[in-house]
């Protein structure tokens, strides 16, 4: 038998073998056996840097979902838990599907063996029970405790509890609509401003009125982040912190015309539900997740700007959309450094005209 190698098509290296009888008793399964390929290699993480804020995790349809900010000390939803999302303190879960909160336990585990501190998991008061248990039953599975901090927050219209995450940062809950109990987010930033009716008083009046008990300043609540998990359209996507926030993180699972009643059905949203809304909301920019794998990506964004103008469009991000999403960052990396070297030839000239 000869022993040269033998290439088959695209380039598929073929090794000499003896042969083998098949367990038939009929003809040999092989003179040559072809080298196995190597797994898939896991997808990279979605990336979008919106002064000041990174928005950055995975979110696939039906798989898993989970958003972080670093800035912000959080990561929505821990479907699954990519290595920087140790990093941050409070994973805030929108509701109880698996691929929303199938690697909270690990995300606990990990923060623990990482020497990072004790994960904060924020969710809504009524799934807090079945999450308790969930992480119990870890406990119990491992035979090792795992140190974790439960947060149930009241969604309820009129309650809508908070909880700091960083100094002068809340975290707010608000009901949503979906298969599941479910909550979305607003991260605010609490400032306080001198009231208007005192502006331009001397610094020893506005003293002297503070030592008097009156109120001379009022608190702002500024809206940085708004979350929507799964979700039916409804009141809680034009709510004042959302609909003003800087960042507006949303799922949109649909886009062919035809599956408007399935988004309804499933209680996600529509890319023509994305379009209206994109008519009323102030936000700097708005990151869609949830694409299922069987959407196209260039023809989810194809639809969004028919349905909604290009202008509209424009302010949309897909956040695994990784091409595009590298050729903006690179872009953004470009005018970051002829702004410093700018700035650099300017320190320059007023040195030596000084």
């Amino acid at each position: 038998m000869s022993h040269r190698r033998y290439y088959g098509s695209f380039g598929v290296v073929r090794a000499p073998m003896n042969p083998v009888p098949s367990s038939s008793g009929g003809s040999p399964a092989g003179e040559f056996g072809m080298i196995p390929k190597p797994p898939p290699r896991e997808g990279s993480l979605g990336f979008l840097y919106i002064h000041p804020f990174r928005v950055q995790g995975l979110s696939i349809a039906g798989e898993a979902t989970c958003v972080q900010i670093p800035e912000l000390d959080v990561c929505f939803d821990m479907g699954s838990c990519p290595r920087p999302a140790l990093a941050c303190r409070f994973a805030a879960v929108s509701h109880g599907h698996m691929d929303h909160v199938g690697s909270l336990a690990y995300w606990c585990s990990q923060r623990r063996f990482q020497g990072m501190g004790t994960g904060k998991i924020v969710c809504d008061a009524r799934i807090a029970p079945a999450v308790r248990a969930m992480m119990e039953g870890f406990i119990q599975l491992e035979r090792q405790e795992t140190a974790y901090e439960l947060v149930a927050l009241d969604a309820s219209p009129g309650v809508e509890q908070c909880v700091e995450i960083k100094n002068n940062m809340i975290l707010r809950a608000f009901h949503t609509e979906h298969t599941a109990p479910s909550v979305g987010y607003s991260v605010l930033e609490k400032r306080t401003k001198l009231r208007e009716e005192f502006a331009g008083l001397p610094q020893e009046k506005l003293r002297e009125l503070k030592a008097r008990g009156t109120e001379i300043t009022r608190q702002l609540e500024i809206p940085l982040v708004a979350y929507l998990g799964d979700t039916l359209p409804g009141p809680h996507l034009i709510r004042e912190d959302v609909r003003r926030a800087q960042i507006i993180v949303t799922e949109c699972t649909f886009f062919e015309p035809e599956h408007r009643a399935r988004a309804r059905v499933g209680m996600h949203l529509h890319v023509e539900d994305i379009a209206e809304w994109l008519r009323v909301v102030e936000c700097e920019a708005m990151v869609i997740t949830h694409v299922s794998r069987r959407t196209n990506l260039a023809y989810a964004v194809k639809r969004l700007s028919e349905l909604a103008g290009p202008e509209l469009a424009s302010r949309v991000h897909f956040l695994m959309d990784h091409r595009t999403n590298k050729t903006r960052y690179e872009r953004q990396a470009e005018l970051a450094q002829a702004r410093e070297a700018e700035h650099a030839r300017q320190d320059a000239k007023s040195d030596l005209d000084g």
